[in-house]
């Protein structure tokens, strides 16, 4: 063998010698427990890898996001600090990961405390747009990890974002909650605050093949969404939880030549 990449799921990465301006991608559902944090590691992680430049932003207190990469939460500055402090500069706040060309902005607890203190703030929708502005040049794609919830944070990210990615467990409660996101919140943003919004995509998730109800709601969210729906999906696997665990990617977690 040359040497060369052979393996059509793995190609070669293509390394940039410039970068930006950002597209901001918003991985956003309110219900908790879809695959959120998991998806937006991966998909990043994938990126990088393909030689893009790419900026996480940690955007719920729990700070899975921040964990998941490796990254104590408790250590240094968060994105508490960027929205509540107009000062200090988001560069100064960036971590680098353990991957080449993958940096995040962490999170921890205190993040819950800014929907409180930002409710009486002018133009408190756009915080988080003001704080992503100066950096956006630097990043080909930043993404933004979303609370599972709908109150200002959310709202923020989608105000900041050019599209919106929604993860979507393959279970009955993760549809239905799916309409409720897309109109009572997309929607309402898209048409008060950031006109430019659009649907990235919708991503089905935690999909065993081995379960009639499963299969079930892959079918109906393909009816009722359609071209939205991605062809990629998702299936159950305790890798996602190890490699969570460990704080590396799933791509970590196996061998080059086999899936997960």
């Amino acid at each position: 063998m040359s040497g060369k990449n052979t393996d059509r799921r793995f190609p070669t990465p293509k390394r940039l010698t410039s970068h930006g301006p950002a597209r901001v991608i918003a991985l956003c559902n309110q219900k908790g427990g879809v695959g959120k944090t998991t998806t937006t590691i991966n998909t990043a992680a994938a990126l990088a890898e393909y030689g893009r430049k790419v900026l996480l932003v940690d955007f719920d207190p729990q700070g899975a996001l921040t964990r998941g990469l490796g990254i104590e939460p408790t250590d240094g500055q968060t994105i508490y600090e960027l929205m509540i402090n107009r000062k200090l500069k988001t560069q100064d706040v960036i971590l680098k990961t353990q991957i080449e060309g993958l940096d995040i902005i962490p999170a921890n607890i205190q993040l819950s405390a800014a929907e409180i203190q930002l409710v009486a703030e002018p133009g408190r929708e756009k915080i988080l747009a003001a704080v992503l502005r100066p950096v956006l040049g630097d990043y080909d794609v930043v993404m933004i990890d979303c609370q599972p919830s709908l109150g200002l944070l959310t709202v923020n990210a989608l105000t900041a974002a050019h599209g919106v990615m929604i993860p979507v467990a393959c279970d009955y409660f993760a549809l239905k909650g799916l309409e409720l996101l897309i109109r009572n919140t997309v929607e309402l943003v898209k048409e008060r605050l950031n006109e430019s919004l659009k649907i990235d995509g919708i991503l089905a998730t935690m999909y065993d093949p081995r379960t009639l109800h499963s299969r079930n709601m892959l079918n109906q969210l393909n009816e009722e969404y359609g071209d939205t729906v991605f062809r990629s999906v998702i299936k159950l696997t305790v890798k996602f939880k190890d490699s969570s665990e460990r704080g590396k990617p799933v791509r970590e977690m196996v061998d080059r030549g086999c899936a997960p």
